[in-house]
C-alpha cells in the first residue's frame, strides 16, 4: 500500500514538474506550422501568453508587420477582419505585463518577444508579440553596435557567438522581454519575412495566425 502511494505520488511531482518545464505551443500559419517552447524564467509573460491561447485569442489574426532581416509581428485584436491597406498595430486587450528581463535570454534568431509602445517601464503589451528572424553579425558590427546603440554594454561571449552563427537582432536586448523560442518550423519565419510588404509593413496578401494551441507533453526521468 505504502510503495503504491510513494509511486503514484512520484508520478503527480512529475506530472506538475514536466507540466512547467514543458510549456509549448503550436502556432499554425498560412506558410506552415511552428513550435515555441515559453521561458518559465519570464513566468509573467508565459502565463499570459497561455491564457489568451486557451481563450482562442490568437486564431485568424494577422502577422500585421513583417520586416525582413528583423522580424514577424501579430496579435493585434483588430487584425482579424482587417479591410486589406488598413494600418494595424493599435489594438490592445487594455492591459501591460511587466519587463521581465533576464541576461540569458536575447534576441537570436527564432525567439518570441512582446511588443510594446514607448512607456518607460518598458512594461508589455498585453496580447502582441514579435518572432525574430535578424540577421548575422560580423565582431566587428557587434562591437559598433556596443558603442553606438547598447551604451558600451558588451554582448557575453556566447551570445555574440549566436548573433555570429544564426543571427538575430541585439539591438533590443534587454529593452523588450523575451519569453519563448521557436523549438521546430524556424524555416517558416523566412517564408513570412520574405513575403512582400506595403509601406507600412504590412504583408500586401494577408499572412494569418490559423490558430495556437497549448502541446501537452508529459516526460518521465
Amino acid at each position: 500500500m505504502h510503495k503504491t502511494l510513494l509511486i503514484a505520488l512520484l508520478l503527480l511531482a512529475g506530472l506538475a514538474a514536466n507540466a512547467q518545464r514543458n510549456r509549448k505551443v503550436k502556432v499554425t500559419t498560412d506558410y506552415g506550422t511552428m513550435v515555441i517552447r515559453l521561458y518559465d524564467q519570464t513566468p509573467k509573460h508565459r502565463d499570459n501568453f497561455i491564457k489568451l491561447v486557451k481563450r482562442r485569442f490568437y486564431d485568424s489574426l494577422l502577422f500585421h508587420r513583417v520586416i525582413r532581416q528583423f522580424m514577424i509581428q501579430g496579435g493585434d485584436p483588430s487584425s482579424k477582419r482587417a479591410a486589406a491597406g488598413t494600418l494595424l498595430g493599435e489594438g490592445s486587450v487594455g492591459y501591460t505585463v511587466p519587463a521581465e528581463f533576464q541576461l540569458d535570454l536575447y534576441h537570436k534568431k527564432g525567439v518570441l518577444a512582446a511588443a510594446r509602445d514607448n512607456n518607460p517601464a518598458k512594461a508589455s503589451d498585453g496580447c502582441q508579440f514579435y518572432i525574430v528572424q535578424g540577421k548575422k553579425f560580423t565582431d566587428g558590427q557587434l562591437d559598433t553596435l556596443e558603442q553606438t546603440r547598447l551604451g558600451g554594454r558588451k554582448i557575453p561571449v556566447d551570445q555574440r557567438e549566436t548573433y555570429k552563427r544564426i543571427g538575430g537582432s541585439p539591438h533590443l536586448d534587454q529593452s523588450y522581454t523575451v519569453f519563448g523560442e521557436v523549438v521546430s518550423g524556424l524555416a517558416v519565419i523566412d517564408s513570412i519575412a520574405a513575403v512582400k510588404t506595403d509601406k507600412n509593413n504590412r504583408p500586401v496578401q494577408d499572412v494569418r495566425i490559423r490558430k495556437i494551441r497549448l502541446v501537452k507533453k508529459f516526460l518521465f526521468f
